[in-house]
Parts: structure tokens; C-alpha cells; sequence
């Protein structure tokens, strides 16, 4: 694995030339995520993610997209979101970008709600224009060991923000830049029509938090990053075998 932040251009081009050339993208969001953590969470969730991939497959790990579209946490002052038109078009840009470098493929570690659409999309024109083989993962395989380890009940099917599936995967990546002191739980009534209608989550929780974070841990966090990963190369085998 080669870090491109941290090396040379010879470096990357060396590297690129002597391995299969896949690059690893992180594409993450600056998001609320409660009283207890970071506005980072999800960024720093796709790096950790990415770095793990990187490790096991060789590849190039380049620097996170530290933005993404999170317009439903805009009401939380910190939340910087894009549009989803301009998380497409970086994506794109990076894509096309990397090409020149010799970067064979590209992988996206996506680690936003939001970012599912524009990035799909952009993997899309990418592979349809034959700019390069590309492929955004969506966290696969973190549900089913998320329900593994859950003790808390969710605020909502499939949400977890801010409770105790985030608050172990921070403790897990960086135990420092969690605040337990701060923890609060919270379980808003929403409107029927929550989750198939775009609406900002503000209204719903003065504290950002959804849920319970008071029996989140490490371990909980590693085991879910874990699954992950595996998870991840399984869903990358049949893209890596097939590439020019």
C-alpha cells in the first residue's frame, strides 16, 4: 500500500507501474454527529475503511473527500454539505484525473447516506464513458454485523447516527476524539412518511444523537469495521478479476 499524501510522484508511479494500479477514494462528509463526536465521523469511518482495503489489496490510498451531501444535518451548525451534482463531478474529476497518473481503477469508500445517489452516478458515467472501471462501495456487510452487536434499539430502521454503532467505530479508530461525558440519548417520534420524503433532522433532536450511545465500545467498533472490510473484498473480487 502507498499512501499518495504522504509520497513522491516517482513514488506513486512506481507503485502504480508494479501493482494492479487500483486506487482507493474515501469519500466521507463534515456532519453533526451529536454532542460526543466529531463532525468527521464519517470521513474518518471511509479512511479507516479505505486504509484497511488499501493495505490488503496494494493499492494507492489517496486523501479522503472530506465534504459530502448532508443537507438533512444542515441545521446543526458545523454541517458543510455539497450538492449532489458537485459530489458527482468530484468524483468524476478525481476519476479522470487518476487516469493520468496510470491508475488502471477506482475504488470509492463511501461513508454518507447522501453521497449514495451522486456517487453512484458517478461510477456510472465514469464506467459508461470509458473514463475508467470504477465502483462505490456502500459500507456492505456493516448491517448484518452492526445487528450482530447492537444492544441499543434503533430511533429508526436502518438510522444509525450518532448512537451507540457510531460511537463504537469512533472509540474504535480514535478513542481520543470521543467525548462519554457528553452522551445522551435521544428517540424522536417521527412522521410516517419519515425516510421515503427528504427532510431535515434538526426538528426532530436538539442534540443530533438518534438513538443510545451509552453502551457503545471499541470492540463493537473493531467488529464492525472487521465485517466490513471482509465484506468489501468479497464485493470487490469479481470487479478486480475482471480488469483490463
Amino acid at each position: 500500500m502507498i499512501e499518495a499524501a504522504r509520497s513522491t510522484w516517482p513514488e506513486v508511479a512506481a507503485h502504480v507501474a508494479a501493482t494492479s494500479g487500483v486506487a482507493i477514494l474515501p469519500f466521507g462528509a463534515l456532519e453533526q454527529h451529536g454532542p460526543q463526536l466529531p463532525l468527521s465521523t464519517d470521513t474518518a469511518t471511509a479512511q479507516e475503511v479505505a486504509r484497511r482495503l488499501a493495505t490488503l489489496l496494494d493499492a494507492v490510498l489517496l486523501p479522503p473527500v472530506h465534504y459530502g451531501e448532508t443537507w438533512n444535518n444542515a441545521g446543526y451548525p458545523g454541517t458543510v454539505s455539497l450538492s449532489p451534482g458537485t459530489v458527482t463531478a468530484i468524483a468524476k474529476d478525481i476519476g479522470a484525473s487518476l487516469v493520468l497518473s496510470g491508475v488502471r481503477a477506482l475504488v470509492i469508500v463511501n461513508g454518507d447516506w447522501g453521497n449514495r445517489e451522486p456517487l453512484a452516478r458517478a461510477v456510472k458515467e465514469l464506467v459508461d464513458e470509458g473514463v475508467i472501471p470504477a465502483i462505490v462501495l456502500d459500507y456492505p456487510g456493516m448491517d448484518a454485523a452492526i445487528d450482530e452487536v447492537r444492544e441499543s434499539r434503533p430511533a429508526a430502521p436502518g438510522l444509525n447516527h450518532a448512537e451507540e454503532v457510531e460511537t463504537s467505530i469512533m472509540l474504535a479508530i480514535d478513542p481520543s476524539s470521543v467525548h462519554p461525558e457528553r452522551y445522551v440519548a435521544e428517540y424522536p417520534v417521527f412522521p410516517p412518511e419519515f425516510g421515503t420524503v427528504p427532510m431535515q433532522l434538526h426538528p426532530f433532536s436538539p442534540s443530533g444523537v438518534f438513538g443510545d450511545p451509552s453502551s457503545a465500545t471499541a470492540a463493537k467498533g473493531e467488529y464492525i469495521l472487521a465485517r466490513t472490510v471482509e465484506a468489501s473484498l468479497a464485493a470487490l473480487k469479481t470487479f478486480l478479476a475482471n480488469l483490463p
